[in-house]
């Protein structure tokens, strides 16, 4: 019985020495703090990726700019510093405009328009991701775009010299053809920028007005729906490609869960966010007078910005009837 224990022993060793199925654990930096819905969108998809592959993959979400700020969110994942990350796509519009597609004032004014624009924007996104070797996971748009102001305004001409919140290039260009004075602050910034004196107005989506407590520090809101920026989730190519294939797999069915479910949080975002505001501010319905001077503005930023893409540029902005 001896012997035979010992050869089972010998037999069964190189089986009780097998490793156990190998671990990930993945840190991602994202801008946005946790109240902000493509924060909770984000712990949705991660939660998922980590039932998806019963724990061998986690990804531990750094929020509000903790791990890196808002601009060096995208350049620190293409460096691999950090595996996974979230950036504002039109920030990345000084590497390339077509980054900018849905910065343009009046492009896009819905969710139809904005779909509609993405999917022809795309593919020219990816293709300029992957030559940084980074991987697109998943795009969230925000709520319509709208401007906040301390004092009524009747036509574009009102805002000439205020000291305007921007957040990117398009929006400063915005700025420049409004003849306001363009201040760029991150959307955690702006309570105390305004606090300060550092802005006077800004341009963004009801979701962040009411997260900001906009009514705070500004009187009134202009529901225009400008345009519907979006946030993108990506991924460093090799960190991707160092996954086994079903974890790679559940990462893209969770991206691919995430989209669909951040669009409709943000058509959910944007009524319930609007509606708040309300109630705290005065919300207009702009005037014929003001939606005539910034469409201008979104006709010559549209016609600089098809100059600076070519051809491509212009099929992307015709995909939007």
């Amino acid at each position: 019985m001896t012997m035979k224990t010992a050869a089972l022993a010998i037999l069964t060793a190189p089986l009780m020495a097998l490793p156990a199925a190998a671990q990930t654990s993945w840190d991602m930096a994202t801008p946005y703090p946790d109240a902000e819905f493509h924060t909770k969108n984000i712990r949705e998809f991660v939660a998922d990726v980590e039932q998806a592959t019963g724990g061998d993959l986690t990804i531990t979400v750094h929020s509000g700019q903790s791990l890196f700020k808002h601009p060096e969110i995208k350049r620190s994942v293409q460096n691999q510093l950090v595996p996974i990350g979230e950036v504002l796509m039109a920030n990345l519009y000084n590497e390339d405009p077509i980054f900018g597609a849905d910065n343009i004032p009046f492009v896009a004014t819905s969710y139809e328009d904005a779909r509609a624009l993405w999917e022809a924007q795309r593919p020219l996104v990816e293709e300029k991701l992957a030559a940084d070797g980074i991987r697109l996971l998943y795009t969230v748009p925000w709520p319509g775009q709208g401007f906040y102001t301390n004092r009524e305004i009747a036509s574009a001409a009102d805002l000439q010299g205020e000291r305007f919140r921007t957040y990117n290039a398009t929006t400063s260009r915005m700025a420049e053809l409004l003849g306001t004075v363009p201040t760029t602050v991150e959307a955690v910034e702006i309570p105390q920028a305004f606090s300060t004196g550092i802005v006077d107005a800004m341009v963004t989506s009801a979701a962040t007005g009411v997260r900001t407590k906009a009514w705070d520090f500004t009187d009134h809101f202009y529901d225009l729906n400008a345009w519907f920026p979006k946030n993108m989730v990506i991924v460093n190519e090799d960190a991707f490609s160092a996954l086994p294939e079903d974890q790679q797999q559940a990462l893209l069915d969770a991206a691919a869960a995430a989209e669909e479910r951040g669009w409709r949080m943000s058509e959910e975002e944007m009524t319930s966010t609007v509606d708040a505001l309300g109630k705290e501010l005065t919300v207009h319905e702009p005037s014929e007078e003001l939606m005539s001077g910034l469409r201008e503005v979104g006709e010559t930023m549209s016609a600089e910005w098809v100059e600076e893409v070519g051809a491509e540029g212009q099929e992307v902005l015709d995909a939007v009837e």
